[in-house]
């Protein structure tokens, strides 16, 4: 961890768990909860975005998206995104409402019996075999 005062320029503490939690830090939208599990089959690594900012920021700028992103909203959209996404959306059991492809730049339809969404890179979903009716969950 980095601290910062006026006078002085910074100091960085060598403890593990600080080194550890660096990445956090410097993107909080990138915080790796756990699994996304469908059943007893492990999907993929999930980040849960918990704050406004996290949900506000969610995958926009990426290339890429690795693992998932799980966010407590009805809606998403690919504006300013450069790759397309698969979202699931889960009511407050986790149950798959729905699952849409969105191609980059096109705002998403809302869905308002979703209490969440899960998003994931494009094709993920059908290669998982992820479909209306099965539960999502997130486990440490």
């Amino acid at each position: 961890r980095t601290t910062r005062s006026p006078t002085a320029t910074s100091s960085t503490s060598a403890s593990t768990s600080d080194r550890m939690a660096a990445p956090v830090d410097r993107d909080p939208g990138l915080r790796c909860d756990g699994w996304l599990v469908k059943g007893t089959t492990v999907l993929a690594s999930a980040c849960v975005a918990r704050t406004r900012t996290e949900r506000r920021r969610g995958l926009l700028g990426r290339d890429t998206v690795d693992g998932v992103m799980v966010l407590p909203v009805r809606a998403v959209h690919t504006i300013g995104m450069r790759c397309a996404i698969d979202v699931a959306f889960c009511d407050a059991a986790g149950t798959v409402l729905r699952v849409v492809t969105i191609p980059p730049g096109r705002p998403g339809r809302c869905c308002w019996a979703a209490r969440r969404v899960v998003e994931a890179p494009e094709g993920a979903f059908a290669s998982w075999g992820v479909v209306p009716g099965d539960v999502l969950e997130v486990r440490t």
